[in-house]
């Protein structure tokens, strides 16, 4: 289902805004040099690493460029003018 975004920072705009897609890639990383040691998929991480849990997807406003989760959008969408 479709639903209207509007700009919590601006306010006005409704209609452009870049939609950001988070792709978790975990990895083990040399904590001297920062080289990536080893990589790992989502079902196969090590009991110390957290799995990522954040959101999907992002949204920036495509007027005056505040990167904010979707729902933050959305309700400000719902809210009339």
């Amino acid at each position: 289902m479709s639903t209207p975004y509007r700009c919590p920072n601006c306010k006005t705009n409704r209609s452009r805004f870049n939609l950001i897609q988070q792709l978790p890639h975990p990895v083990k990383m040399d904590p001297n040099s920062g080289e990536i040691v080893q990589e790992y998929s989502q079902n196969d991480l090590d009991p110390f690493h957290i799995p990522y849990k954040g959101p999907e997807l992002k949204v920036q406003c495509g007027v005056c460029g505040l990167v904010e989760d979707e729902r933050t959008f959305i309700k400000f969408g719902e809210q009339q003018m």
